[in-house]
């Protein structure tokens, strides 16, 4: 019997609705699928409440990146704010809900928290009946991903896992996945001949420097240490959506200079990657997956306090990455990693083992033959949850 597969997403940033994205793509060509909708959930609701959600985010990553660590932090318990929360979200949902059992969807897999809650609660009242995994798009899980009803956690690392594993949730229903990029990450390229195609000297050091999908890092005071290095590289300056910045940055740089190639928003990360010998930028869960899954080591900046800084950690304590913990420090950092190429050869051989190309794959392969009843999580076991998550209980 064919399938109807229905992935949910929310656009608090980009990586989630890219998450999913992947695995529609990877289940479309499934011949038990009938049919795959990937749906924005923020889309079905109201514009104040979806603005709340993504505007306002993208707004605090700019200018108070410290207050979004405050609540990463205060919200990291289990259960503590869904009350609130789950509450808030199912009184937006109605538009959702219709959807939802129009499509009457056989397996449904949320890649952000916010539908995951509106999910459970229809599994838990018998509104629908179908199949939940929940997809994590960060290395480490925060606790507003748990859900009260579920069939089976995606998680990007073992030691998620353990995570998991100890707060209770049975091993049976977690998976270590990887977080899903789309497929054409996994795709052998020739170096030297994208250089070529991007107007780049095919046998130079290539810097991959991102400012982001919304262009908010500070580009053109990157870009100017960058002119400091003592090492002859070139750079790939990513912009993103703003427009604005593209154009600063250019003419910082000049029209005719060889060291620096300018773009906007482009669909070609992927190209760009494996074009690439260093990527500078922020460690977002689906930058650090495709990055990986492309062999790429890393140089973090100016991680977001909370899910970023944990995925930081996680680079670093794995020797994928280095860490430019002050802007003025950038050409230095760079520089003694080019001075040591062994170590820079051993950061790719460490990118790649580490890196899940094939993420998505392997949940569509996962799911296909997953037959598990739902999980409920009782109250006494959510108390537990919480008190292994606190050390309050042993």
């Amino acid at each position: 019997m064919k399938k109807r597969v229905l992935i949910l997403s929310a656009s608090a940033g980009t990586g989630h609705v890219r998450a999913a994205d992947a695995l529609a793509k990877s289940f479309a060509g499934q011949k038990w699928v009938e049919a795959v909708e990937h749906l924005d959930a923020l889309d079905y609701t109201n514009k104040l409440f979806h603005n709340f959600y993504s505007k306002f985010y993208l707004r605090l990553v700019k200018s108070a990146p410290e207050v979004l660590g405050w609540a990463y932090k205060a919200s990291d318990e289990p259960w503590k704010t869904d009350a609130m929360r789950l509450r808030l979200d199912r009184l937006q949902s109605q538009k959702l809900v219709k959807f939802i059992r129009r499509f009457r969807p056989d397996i449904v897999i949320c890649t952000h928290f916010m539908p995951t809650g509106i999910i459970a609660h229809l599994i838990e009242n018998g509104i629908i009946q179908t199949h939940l995994s929940v997809v994590v798009t960060d290395m480490d899980m925060h606790a507003m991903w748990l859900s009260q009803t579920f069939h089976r956690y995606f998680v990007a690392m073992e030691e998620t896992k353990a995570h998991l594993l100890a707060l209770g949730l049975p091993e049976d229903r977690i998976t270590v996945s990887g977080i899903p990029v789309d497929p054409v990450f996994a795709e052998p390229a020739d170096r030297h001949a994208l250089r070529r195609e991007f107007g780049l000297d095919p046998d130079r050091f290539t810097l991959l420097f991102s400012a982001g999908a919304y262009g908010v890092c500070p580009a053109e005071f990157v870009v100017t240490r960058l002119q400091q290095m003592r090492h002859p590289i070139q750079t790939l300056v990513i912009c993103g959506k703003n427009a604005e910045l593209q154009e600063r940055v250019q003419y910082l740089v000049g029209e005719e200079n060889p060291n620096f190639k300018v773009l906007g928003y482009t669909r070609r990360m992927h190209d760009l990657m494996k074009a690439s010998d260093l990527y500078l930028g922020k460690p977002g869960g689906l930058t650090t997956a495709e990055a990986l899954a492309c062999g790429l080591p890393m140089a973090i900046l100016t991680p977001i306090p909370g899910q970023e800084e944990r995925n930081s950690d996680h680079l670093l304590e794995e020797g994928v990455a280095i860490k430019c913990n002050e802007m003025t420090t950038i050409a230095f950092k760079i520089d003694a990693l080019l001075d040591d190429p062994q170590r820079l050869a051993s950061m790719r051989e460490r990118a790649l083992k580490m890196g899940r190309p094939h993420a998505a794959e392997t949940i569509v392969r996962t799911l296909f033959e997953d037959d598990l009843p739902p999980l409920q999580i009782d109250k006494e076991e959510r108390v537990k949850i919480a008190g292994a998550a606190t050390g309050e209980i042993a």
